[in-house]
């Protein structure tokens, strides 16, 4: 089975709301909700994809070491298995926008689990809510 490597942050903001970007539609899992980031590429390590895939998507600049890992997902789906490590951050410049079409929604960890989420991203509540 393929492994696929991708890497998610919890942008948590001043008054410790954690931004979330629903999928487009057209995309696998469309109208769930998920940690922004993305695929890791060849090369690339996650922070490096995060910061890559931060401005490219929601146009905001993060730095890597702005950027502190917490913890991880494991998932098998049907035609892959999909590694997610999932990071922190409570720093960047600029203001979150779905450049890709997605709608984005400021939550309070509390309200996370009412939102549908894709089931990766499911097991990595517990573990940010006891963070926050």
């Amino acid at each position: 089975m393929k492994l696929v490597l991708v890497a998610a942050v919890a942008l948590v903001d001043d008054q410790g709301q954690i931004l979330m970007a629903q999928r487009p539609e057209g995309k696998s899992l469309e109208g769930l909700w998920e940690f922004p980031g993305g695929k890791v590429e060849t090369g690339e390590t996650p922070e490096a994809a995060l910061v890559r895939e931060l401005q490219e998507e929601l146009g905001i600049t993060v730095a890597e070491a702005d950027l502190a890992p917490l913890t991880f997902a494991s998932h098998s789906y049907e035609s892959f298995h999909l590694l997610m490590p999932l990071y922190v951050c409570r720093k960047w410049q600029g203001i979150p926008e779905g450049r890709e079409g997605q709608a984005l929604q400021w939550s309070a960890i509390n309200c996370l689990k009412n939102l549908p989420m894709p089931p990766a991203d499911l097991p990595l509540l517990p573990a940010l809510s006891a963070f926050m």
